[in-house]
């Protein structure tokens, strides 16, 4: 069993955007190459915000890369940064990644909120628009 991690979140400035912008790039490649990583995709949707999809071995694996390195140092400023977050997680049979629609339905049906200092309307009951799938992109392993 494949263990699937679905991060969605909104950049509430264009300000943070570089920074944020600067951290995703140094958690992109903390993953790459963490242990227990498989495979992963990216979706820039409209309006600042910002779907990560990665695969892993299990949710060890998962938690490990979450809680070290570039990943844990940036994940305080999204507090500030972001006015919407959200998380799922899921364990599925095969080790692909799953399809941004099937994303999107896991998250409104099991995903759950994160903490955010200055949460929009649709923060708290994950009543945003569909997700825009066609800018997307893979992240592939190395090493």
């Amino acid at each position: 069993m494949a263990f699937v991690s679905l991060t969605r979140l909104r950049i509430r400035s264009i300000r943070f955007l570089p920074l944020f912008g600067f951290h995703a790039m140094r958690s992109l490649r903390q993953v790459r190459g963490a242990d227990g990583f498989l495979v992963g995709a990216l979706l820039q949707d409209r309006s600042w915000a910002f779907w990560t999809m990665t695969v892993w071995d299990g949710e060890e694996s998962m938690r490990a890369y979450m809680i070290s390195g570039d990943h844990k140092r940036a994940m305080p400023h999204l507090l500030e940064w972001c006015d919407e977050a959200s998380i799922a997680h899921w364990t599925q049979e095969g080790r692909e990644v799953p399809s941004w629609e099937e994303a999107d339905r896991r998250m409104r049906e099991q995903g759950r909120i994160s903490k955010v200092r200055h949460p929009s309307g649709a923060h708290a009951n994950l009543s945003y628009r569909a997700p825009r799938t066609t800018q997307g992109g893979v992240i592939q392993r190395i090493g």
